[in-house]
């Protein structure tokens, strides 16, 4: 007997002998699932305008979408490493028409002089190449050294200059070249240097104590660990200093010793 609502009749409920209390499972298809397409670089990038402050004339240039970029860690001297796209290979902006070159944040910021000093010493030799719609880290290292000649000739600060030797310096990082990773290192420890001296804070973006850290780990990594030591124990002992940055400080300070003792294990 499956009339589990025997009894109900009273309150006017009939014909419930064959309503169930848990319904049936119902066998179903499997239904095959949508493979998710893989993202690519080329789908991370879209065509941004801009007008050229040299020329005037109007160009794309590819940049990479919000959230595309995802960061997986970041080396001692701030250089960022992502996964899928690496947005750094698309931070130079190049017109194609004049050869002006900048990095993004810089772009638009020309004095009348400048435009001038561009168009007399780049633009009169420019010739303009079709890039591919993906850049390799080459590509990316021909454009930063463009952007490279372009503040020589419009005399930017040396902070800027630096900047762009850093960033080409950690993109030749990426190929495993370390002879011209260090050359590039060199420049912006130089530049940055004398952006210390003379340069307003914030520079790049760092106040005094992030760069003292910079400088302190460009001395480590071109060899110099007296004055690597000596920058990063400036910033052991200044207050102020957020505890994460010390927390880096202390870690290449590390890092430094444990070179050493291997060294002095060498030797022996």
């Amino acid at each position: 007997m499956n009339n589990f609502f025997e009894g109900l009749e009273a309150l006017g409920f009939e014909n419930l002998d064959k309503l169930t209390i848990y319904e049936e499972k119902q066998e179903t298809q499997d239904i095959p699932a949508v493979e998710k397409k893989e993202t690519t670089e080329e789908d991370c990038l879209y065509e941004k305008s801009y007008t050229c402050p040299v020329c005037s004339l109007n160009f794309k240039a590819k940049t990479v979408k919000s959230g595309k970029a995802r960061l997986v860690s970041t080396d001692t001297d701030f250089k960022p490493n992502y996964s899928v796209i690496n947005p750094m290979k698309y931070d130079v902006i190049l017109c194609p028409y004049c050869g002006y070159a900048a990095l993004t944040q810089y772009f638009n910021s020309l004095r009348a002089t400048q435009i001038e000093w561009i168009k007399n010493q780049i633009s009169s030799v420019f010739k303009t190449k079709l890039y591919p719609n993906v850049y390799t880290i080459e590509i990316a290292i021909e454009r930063y050294k463009l952007a490279l000649l372009n503040a020589i000739v419009k005399k930017a600060r040396m902070s800027e200059k630096a900047y762009i030797c850093l960033k080409i310096a950690w993109l030749y990082r990426e190929l495993e070249d370390k002879d011209n990773e260090h050359r590039f290192l060199e420049q912006a420890l130089k530049g940055f240097l004398e952006a210390f001296e003379k340069e307003r804070f914030p520079v790049c973006g760092m106040n005094e104590h992030t760069l003292t850290y910079l400088i302190g780990d460009l001395y480590r990594r071109t060899g110099d660990t007296d004055n690597a030591l000596k920058w990063l124990s400036d910033v052991l002992l200044s207050r102020n200093v957020n505890a994460r940055l010390k927390d880096k400080a202390r870690d290449v300070k590390d890092v430094i010793k444990e070179d050493r003792q291997k060294n002095q294990n060498k030797d022996q």
